[in-house]
C-alpha cells in the first residue's frame, strides 16, 4: 500500500554526473526520514544521505562535496544528485523511507524501492 520507486540510473563515465527520483505514494498518514543507500557487488548496503522533516541532511563521508540530497514539500519525492562520480560509486541505489501508514500510523516502519543500477565506467 505505500509504493516507493527510484528512477535515473545509468552508465556515466568517470567524472560525470546523474540524477536520481525516487517517488513515494500509497496510504501515506505521514512521510519521516528519507534516504538513499547503495549496495556494491559483494559488499553490504551501505548510508549514501539522509534527509529528515526538517530538512537536515546527512552524508556518507565518501559522498560529501560530490552530492547532494533533495527532498520535495510534500515529502513524497526524493533526489540524489550525484557530481564527480568515480568507479568507486559503481553500485545500486536503493531510495528508503520512513512512513507512517494510514491504517497504522502510530507505527511509521521504512519502504524500500526496487533499486536502480548506477555504473561509472570509461
Amino acid at each position: 500500500q505505500v509504493r516507493v520507486v527510484e528512477s535515473g540510473g545509468g552508465l556515466v563515465q568517470p567524472g560525470g554526473s546523474l540524477r536520481l527520483s525516487c517517488a513515494v505514494s500509497g496510504r501515506i498518514f505521514r512521510v519521516h526520514t528519507m534516504g538513499w543507500y547503495r549496495q556494491a557487488p559483494g559488499k553490504e548496503r551501505e548510508l549514501v544521505a539522509g534527509i529528515n522533516n526538517d530538512n537536515r541532511e546527512d552524508y556518507a563521508d565518501f559522498v560529501k562535496g560530490r552530492f547532494t540530497i533533495h527532498r520535495d514539500s510534500a515529502n513524497t519525492a526524493l533526489s540524489l544528485q550525484m557530481n564527480s562520480l568515480t568507479p568507486e560509486d559503481t553500485a545500486v541505489y536503493f531510495c528508503n523511507a520512513r512512513v507512517a501508514p494510514v491504517d497504522n500510523p502510530w507505527v511509521p516502519r521504512g519502504y524500500w524501492g526496487q533499486g536502480t543500477q548506477v555504473t561509472v565506467s570509461s
